[in-house]
């Protein structure tokens, strides 16, 4: 017995005068007469691979269950290295996140948006000229405040949802459910583009760094997005752990970049600014309200993420909300503070963005030199935007279970793997944001204007639904924290119509249109499982007394698969005359002679002989089954299946999968019940 093995079942020897009941949750009482006429005793056995609570409840043994095979064992001491042993639901409390590792795990979105929003900024003014980089600053001031706005906003929804959920949960359940499915569907878009474009942002902090591996960015970043899913698998404690030092290193760096850069300015006799050959030129656009908003839209990429602590509150150890209010604010003011630094430092220096080079590495060049601080810098700028899509990897699986809880998507996404990770949200977020990249090429000024419309959408309509709430509850004080909402509500608000319109042309439409089909599948999905609770018909009788088994066995020969399929119908079934065997043939001759041998055996059964002129074997039985169907409509038709299973996987290959085509044709045929009795080869022959 190999050592993940199961153990066996042991079950007392049972002697003379020995009676013995057993139950359904694994025990044995026998009870065992003595030598003398009043001696009874009574011996209790168990299954050693379960241990039982109480009368009907069980728990398995670690062990129990896991692969008994050489290639099972070998796939999961892989799979344990990789990611992790199990971990007991049990243990669940212990994986949740301090402030300090959840800052990292839910944050690292917003601070990564440092790196790239001010250069979104320049990107655009500069169009008209270098002379308006110096609006880089203002715009900044702007958005930090609705940054403040927005973060203030989002601790009324902590404290007034410790539950988590969001957006989704506080527009559903003050707005309605439509209000609600938008912002979930909202937020979905949003996650899936955060991957990207972090992805591809932090690739391009690489390319900089090594301009001989601009060809290689879409490859760069589908293995980016690997790496990360293989932390997330682990859990989210672990990735925690592994996404915290990157975090921390780049704010660290950011500081030192700012604090440095100001000492050069205004104590240090100032620093010269070389632009890279690649800088881009103005194109003589006029100035006007249009380029300033469009302007203050790519800039407000700054802000996404912003939500992702509000979405994972029970990820946090106790006082949950608590903690998370409090680690909301820190990434408010780390947010703000390096994002005004960084545009300060960027107009100072009459920084210009480039095509080939980041001004956040043109920046780190022009301060620290191109020394060892500058490619440290680098660095740790492109780790935190790759892990930036951890916040999305944190918060797009919790969404989609919450989701898959109101059966707005498949219950498959309220799974949870070993290491109590929703795999199913986990895989799906990695395989659409891989398809996105592959689409845009890795690109990150053709994935930058679907950014953003989302995730202000769901900011709109959860500060709306929190005003609501506010009127509703009138707890002490509901006035302020509706003031507070109604702000924020309102300023979003604006920020949404402003991104769609100006970046509609340049991509957005993409987004305002897949939103709305999101909101459908939403409900389709929904509808499914609403239609599914309302089934009252049964297909079969309810009552075992109504239940009339009549078995169809399909036989292909007399070996011992078929003769074991055959007993069990005739064990089933309330007499022979209620079981019959089918041979579908194209040979008619071979059939014959298959004939006599059944009659040569006497069974007892009744076999019946199928022609096929067209050498098809599933549709003439599956039609003989609907014609035995109509010709017995009082009867249970159960069509017990005989099915090869072999020891090794290559084997799979030299069989024609019979038992599983019918298997899977017979489920659309209501009201027909299918058994398998499975065969298993054994790896030598018996002796």
């Amino acid at each position: 017995m190999g050592a993940n093995e199961p153990p066996p079942l042991r079950r007392p020897r049972i002697s003379r005068n020995v009676a013995t009941t057993s139950h359904g949750d694994l025990e044995w009482r026998e009870t065992i007469q003595g030598r003398r006429p009043g001696d009874r005793f009574v011996r209790v056995a168990t299954h050693k691979g379960f241990t039982r609570v109480r009368r009907g409840y069980l728990v398995p043994r670690r062990g129990t269950g896991e692969p008994s095979g050489r290639v099972g064992r070998a796939i999961q001491r892989v799979k344990h290295a990789i990611l992790g042993s199990p971990i007991a639901t049990a243990r669940e409390s212990q994986e949740r996140l301090t402030k300090l590792k959840a800052l990292a795990v839910f944050s690292s979105d917003a601070l990564s948006s440092v790196a790239y929003a001010t250069e979104e900024i320049m990107k655009v003014l500069v169009l008209v000229g270098v002379g308006v980089l110096y609006l880089t600053l203002p715009i900044s001031g702007v958005i930090v405040l609705l940054l403040a706005i927005v973060v203030l906003s989002y601790r009324q929804t902590i404290r007034a949802y410790p539950s988590g959920g969001g957006s989704y949960i506080v527009a559903s359940d003050n707005l309605g459910m439509l209000a609600g499915l938008t912002a979930a569907g909202a937020l979905l878009v949003d996650y899936v583009l955060t991957v990207s474009v972090s992805i591809a942002s932090g690739v391009a902090q690489i390319t900089s760094l090594v301009p001989e591996w601009v060809p290689y960015t879409v490859p760069l970043g589908v293995g980016a997005v690997v790496l990360i899913v293989l932390g997330n698998l682990r859990g989210i404690r672990e990735s925690g752990s592994i996404f915290a030092v990157p975090t921390y290193a780049f704010v660290g760096l950011m500081y030192v970049l700012i604090g440095y850069g100001l000492y050069q300015l205004f104590l240090g006799g100032g620093m010269t600014y070389e632009p890279p050959p690649s800088a881009r030129q103005p194109i003589g656009e006029g100035l006007g309200l249009f380029v300033l908003l469009r302007a203050f839209a790519q800039g407000c990429t700054a802000m996404t993420g912003t939500e992702a602590i509000s979405n994972g509150v029970p990820a946090f150890k106790p006082p949950e909300s608590f903690n998370a209010r409090a680690t909301l604010v820190w990434m408010g003011v780390l947010l703000g503070t390096m994002f005004l630094g960084l545009s300060f430092l960027a107009v100072q220096l009459n920084v210009l963005p480039a095509d080939e080079e980041t001004v956040i590495s043109q920046i780190g060049r022009t301060v620290f030199g191109a020394g060892p601080l500058w490619v440290a810098l680098q660095i740790a700028t492109a780790l935190i935007l790759i892990l930036a899509a951890n916040t999305s990897f944190a918060d797009f699986p919790r969404l989609s279970s919450i989701l898959a809880r109101d059966r707005f998507l498949p219950r498959l996404f309220q799974f949870r793997g070993d290491r109590l990770a929703f795999t199913t949200g986990i895989l799906a977020l990695a395989v659409l944001s891989i398809a996105l990249l592959l689409v845009f090429n890795g690109s990150l000024d053709a994935l930058i204007p679907l950014y953003a419309v989302g995730v202000f959408t769901s900011f709109t309509l959860s500060q709306a639904g929190m005003v609501v709430h506010w009127r509703r509850v009138r707890e002490p004080g509901w006035e302020r924290s509706a003031v507070i909402n109604g702000l924020g509500a309102v300023a979003t608000a604006i920020v949404t119509v402003v991104i769609a319109a100006t970046k509609f042309v340049e991509g957005a439409w993409l987004v305002v249109l897949l939103i709305p089909l999101l909101i459908g599948m939403f409900y389709g999905i929904h509808t499914h499982y609403r239609r599914l609770e309302r089934a009252r018909r049964a297909e079969t009788p309810l009552l075992p007394e109504e239940v009339v088994i009549r078995a169809i066995v399909p036989v292909a020969d007399l070996g011992t698969p078929a003769r074991q399929a055959l007993a069990f119908a005739r064990a089933v079934a309330s007499d022979d005359a209620h079981v019959v065997a089918v041979h579908v043939t194209d040979d008619v001759a071979e059939a014959e002679q298959l004939r006599r041998q059944w009659e040569e055996w006497e069974p007892g059964v009744e076999m019946v002989l199928i022609e096929s002129p067209f050498r098809s074997l599933t549709g003439p039985l599956l039609a003989y089954i609907d014609a035995l169907k109509e010709s017995n409509p009082g009867d249970t038709i159960t069509v017990i299946l005989p099915e090869y299973v072999p020891s090794s996987w290559w084997e799979h290959l030299l069989h024609n999968q019979t038992a599983l085509r019918l298997k899977a044709a017979l489920l659309f045929h209501p009201g027909v019940v299918v058994a398998n009795v499975p065969y298993h080869m054994a790896r030598t022959p018996a002796a």
